[in-house]
C-alpha cells in the first residue's frame, strides 16, 4: 500500500504489544516496536508473532521489532510507554527517579529522528513525564500529549454504567486534572444518553464511584502485580486514530496549559479536540465551585511532581 502512515511505539512490553496489535488490526499504518538493545530479540519476536497473527485475522500491516532509532525515522505518531510500571504499594510519583532518565533518552531520540510526529506519552507519572518530554524536545504543545483522561474517563464510565444498570455505550463521562489520586471526575458533565447521571444514581453511590475511579489504576496493580495495559493501549490508540484520520474527537488529555483554566506552564488533563493538526482546541468547561476547588487541588499535586522534574534538569 502506498503512503502508509508509520506509528512508532517506544517500549515493547505489555502496553507496547497491545498498542501494536490494535494499530495493526485497525490498519492505521505500519508499526515499529522499539525497545532497548537488551530487548531487541524480544521486540523482534513480538513483532513477528503479531505479523503472523495478521495472516490469521487478515490485516495488512508491517510490524518491525528494533532497538534502532533509525527505524523510527519519519514516524507520524510516536507513543511512549518506556519506563518501569508500578508495583503494588507504589504510587505513580514513586516512579519519577527511575523513569525520568528514560523519558529524556526517548526525547533525544525523538527530536533527532521523529521531529514531526504527534507524541502521546503513557509513561508514569504521566503529567511530569510529558512535561519533561516537551521541555527537552521543544516540540509545539499541539503535538505533545499525555494519555490519561481517556483512560480515567473510561473507568468512570464503566463504574457509572454498572451502578445505573445501563449500557456503557450510553454513558458520557469526563475526568480532568492530574493522573493520580486527586483527579477530578466532573459529575456536572456526566450524562447517560443525555440524562444527568445524578438523576439516576444516588449521591453516596456517586461518591463511591468517584473514589474508585481515582484508585482505578492502583486497584488493577494490586490485583495483577503490574500496571493495566489493555485499556491504556486502547485509550492511546483512540487519540492516535483521531489524529491520523482527522476525526476531531473531543477527548480528555494531558496538554500543556498556557493560561487555560487559570494554569500556566503545566501539563494537566482537560478536554481537547484532536484532529489532523494535533491538539486543535482546548475546551474550557464551566465548572462548579466544588469542581474548581478539586481541580486546584489536583493542579497543586501535579505542580509538586513537575517541580521535582524541573529541579532535576
Amino acid at each position: 500500500m502506498a503512503n502508509r502512515k508509520k506509528i512508532a511505539l517506544i517500549g515493547a512490553g505489555n502496553i507496547g504489544g497491545e498498542l501494536a496489535a490494535l494499530v495493526a488490526r485497525k490498519e492505521l499504518g505500519d508499526v515499529v516496536l522499539f525497545d532497548i538493545p537488551q530487548k531487541t530479540d524480544f521486540a523482534k519476536g513480538k513483532a513477528l508473532d503479531l505479523e503472523q497473527n495478521g495472516a490469521v485475522l487478515g490485516y495488512d500491516a508491517s510490524i518491525k521489532g528494533t532497538s534502532s532509532w533509525a527505524d523510527c525515522a519519519g514516524a507520524d505518531v510516536l507513543i511512549v510507554t518506556a519506563g518501569i510500571p508500578r508495583k503494588p504499594g507504589q504510587s505513580r510519583d514513586d516512579l519519577v527517579a527511575t523513569n525520568l532518565p528514560i523519558i529524556r533518552s526517548v526525547a533525544d531520540g525523538a527530536k533527532e529522528h521523529c521531529p514531526d510526529a504527534l507524541v502521546i506519552v503513557i509513561s508514569n507519572p504521566i503529567d511530569a513525564m510529558v512535561y519533561e518530554f516537551k521541555r527537552r524536545t521543544g516540540f509545539p504543545r499541539e503535538r505533545v500529549l499525555g494519555m490519561a483522561g481517556v483512560l480515567d474517563s473510561a473507568r468512570f464510565q464503566l463504574f457509572l454504567a454498572r451502578e445505573a444498570n445501563v449500557s456503557v455505550k450510553d454513558v458520557r463521562a469526563m475526568v480532568l486534572g492530574g493522573h493520580g489520586d486527586d483527579m477530578v471526575p466532573v459529575l456536572s458533565a456526566c450524562t447517560i444518553n443525555g440524562v444527568r447521571a445524578t438523576e439516576l444514581i444516588s449521591k453516596d453511590k456517586l461518591e463511591a464511584i468517584v473514589a474508585r475511579t481515582r484508585k482505578g489504576g492502583g486497584e488493577i496493580v494490586g490485583l495483577m502485580g503490574t500496571s493495566a495495559y489493555y485499556a491504556p493501549a486502547s485509550s492511546a490508540v483512540a487519540m492516535a486514530e483521531s489524529f491520523l484520520l482527522d476525526q476531531k474527537r473531543l477527548l480528555p488529555a494531558a496538554v500543556y496549559l498556557d493560561g487555560e483554566y487559570g494554569y500556566k506552564d503545566l501539563y494537566m488533563g482537560v478536554p481537547v479536540v484532536i484532529g489532523g493538526k494535533g491538539v486543535e482546541k482546548i475546551v474550557e468547561l464551566p465548572l462548579t465551585a466544588e469542581e474548581k476547588e478539586m481541580l486546584a487541588k489536583s493542579a497543586k499535586s501535579v505542580q509538586g511532581i513537575t517541580d521535582v522534574v524541573k529541579a532535576a534538569s
